[in-house]
């Protein structure tokens, strides 16, 4: 169901869907959740998951650590704090890799069979991606992976999405995102890439005014865009 639109998509031209990775794709923000939790609790502070929804949901690890050190005065270099959470982050993937959300895997395979290239665009580290498409089987579906690593500003900046672009060697305007946050909304927005935003219990309070729809979940997505490539006026 569309909550609220901004504009339309150029169906004709529709050629690409960017999708983020942690709430979109997987359902890994609980689990980011807990591993932050963890974390901290080794510096004596007790992170609430009313304090990681409004704050640190959809978020780079790195700015979440300087937030966590400049907020709430927890005793640790900001990097260090950072590559703490990476470890254990890397430590639960060697054992789990993140469950996808309902719909994905199914959506993967709509699109791509409409004739649509796909990507994702993140701001976690590669080794949280390579993890999940390796592990669901997914890798040869994704013409281009942009992932922290790959740029000087993560979200909310652009810059992982025009990087994106230019690996696609596409235009804003052929491409759609799908992002679960805010941040993730104006990183795409600041692209000048259309975006559908499908909030999670961890993001549903975020701004997404900026969307071209905000739906309920990965089928709304994917029946929104086959909306757009039969050309229907009323998808937008």
């Amino acid at each position: 169901m569309v909550h609220q639109s901004a504009g339309q998509v150029n169906a004709v031209t529709l050629r690409a869907v960017l999708f983020d990775h942690d709430g979109t794709l997987v359902d890994s923000e609980p689990i980011h959740f807990l591993v932050w939790k963890e974390v901290l609790a080794a510096y004596g502070f007790a992170l609430t998951e009313e304090q990681y929804r409004e704050r640190y949901a959809g978020v780079p690890t790195l700015a979440n650590a300087c937030d966590l050190v400049q907020r709430f005065g927890v005793a640790e270099d900001p990097a260090t704090l950072a590559d703490a959470k990476n470890a254990a982050t890397r430590d639960y993937l060697r054992r789990s890799a993140f469950p996808l959300l309902p719909g994905v895997r199914e959506a993967i395979a709509t699109l791509t069979g409409l004739g649509l290239r796909l990507a994702v665009v993140t701001g976690a580290s590669a080794f949280g991606v390579d993890a999940t498409l390796r592990a669901h089987g997914l890798a040869s579906r994704f013409a281009v992976v942009v992932s922290v690593e790959d740029v000087r500003h993560s979200k909310p900046a652009p810059d992982c999405y025009l990087l994106a672009l230019e690996r696609l060697g596409l235009p804003a305007g052929d491409c759609l995102a799908i992002e679960d946050t805010g941040h993730g909304l104006a990183a795409a927005a600041g692209a000048g890439i259309r975006c559908l935003a499908l909030p999670t219990a961890m993001s549903q309070h975020h701004d997404f005014t900026q969307a071209a729809a905000v739906l309920d979940g990965m089928d709304a997505a994917v029946d929104f865009v086959q909306r757009l490539c039969r050309g229907d006026r009323n998808a937008g």
